[in-house]
């Protein structure tokens, strides 16, 4: 039997206006080129430039109904902490719990601008080693600790309970004072979470560890970010398999009663492994590249995936081995759905300009 439904996330896969032509200039995409022609367009999200959460975050929390009924569609609420916990082996109970993660604030001229976590090379007993010194700091604030990962830390508890924070890269690159966590009702700044970020900075400051990492030319890990606050519910999963290595993915779909893997390195890997059900894979190779606006990097990414993924994606569809191929593909702030089947491709008449698909 065929792979039925294949359904794509790709994360900052679809670049602002300002910055789309120089991201596909050069470009060589023709099975890309012509799935999203003549693909239908089932949904296409704005977003706002000040929104706390990244619009894959959203997307995935909405199609596993990790949002209450009465959020609005697209409401910036993405409470994925309790299922990034579950994946990365905690027990996340009915408490409220916020994500909290070792990173890099660098002094610009008049202001603090965080860095892409994932680029600071943290190895597992320097976090270790980090977490050891924040640890008193942070149950001094009378909240629960959970660290089944050294790189992200969960906390939960009265004092940080009504906090909203914002994504590590939503924030990354940017002066960080529009993003510091701040009290959900009211807006104001956190003063228990000050204290806690200026405490832990101030144990971190010449530490051993970011001495030694400075030595070898590595920024020092010198603050922590809050976010993903929320609370565990019960969720449903529209996809009989998940393939993601984000924790929130995978926290979502072993909460929906799933078993997720690793996304395969390719289509034809993923077609010889399943044979039946509705398959969310998520890629994620664009991060850094969109982050750093390293547009070169980019464009080499999608090569990549035009030769492992949409192109013989492509050739299934055509010869019906794969019965609907989706693509959601996310900015910083919006995304676009799309859907394409063996029908669309004979029509020939859509002639959907692909650029279009790639600004928000």
């Amino acid at each position: 039997m065929p792979v039925h439904h294949l359904h794509l996330l790709l994360p900052f896969a679809l670049p602002s206006a300002a910055d789309a032509a120089i991201a596909l200039h050069g470009l060589e995409s023709a099975a890309l080129d012509k799935l999203l022609a003549r693909a239908t367009l089932e949904e296409r999200v704005v977003g706002e430039d000040f929104q706390r959460t990244l619009p894959h975050e959203r997307w995935i929390a909405r199609r596993f109904n990790a949002v209450t009924p009465s959020d609005q569609r697209y409401a910036d609420d993405a409470p994925l902490a309790p299922f990034m916990l579950l994946a990365d082996g905690g027990m996340p109970g009915d408490a409220s719990w916020a994500c909290i993660e070792p990173v890099h604030v660098r002094i610009a001229h008049d202001h603090l601008v965080l860095i892409d976590p994932d680029t600071l090379g943290v190895h597992t007993e320097e976090a270790r080693a980090l977490l050891q010194t924040a640890r008193p700091a942070i149950e001094d604030l009378g909240v629960t600790l959970q660290a089944p990962t050294p790189l992200r830390w969960y906390v939960s508890g009265e004092a940080l309970g009504s906090l909203a924070g914002a994504s590590p890269l939503r924030a990354t690159g940017r002066n960080i004072e529009i993003w510091l966590p701040h009290e959900a009702r009211t807006g104001e700044r956190s003063r228990a979470w000050m204290k806690l970020q200026n405490e832990v900075q101030m144990a971190w400051f010449e530490h051993p560890l970011n001495l030694e990492r400075e030595s070898r030319g590595l920024p020092a890990i010198n603050s922590i970010w809050l976010h993903g606050q929320g609370t565990m519910r019960p969720v449903t999963s529209p996809f009989t398999h998940v393939m993601s290595d984000a924790a929130a993915s995978r926290g979502l779909a072993i909460a929906a009663g799933i078993k997720p893997d690793s996304p395969p390195e390719s289509f034809p890997a993923l077609a010889n492994s399943l044979t039946e059900g509705s398959t969310l894979v998520e890629l994620n190779p664009f991060s850094a590249p969109f982050i750093e606006q390293d547009w070169a990097r980019w464009n080499a990414s999608l090569v990549e995936l035009e030769a492992a993924w949409f192109a013989p994606a492509l050739h299934a569809l055509t010869d019906g081995s794969l019965g609907r191929l989706s693509l959601t593909l996310c900015g910083d702030t919006g995304s676009v759905t799309l859907c394409v089947t063996r029908a669309d491709l004979r029509k020939f008449w859509r002639r959907r300009p692909v650029a279009a698909l790639f600004i928000e």
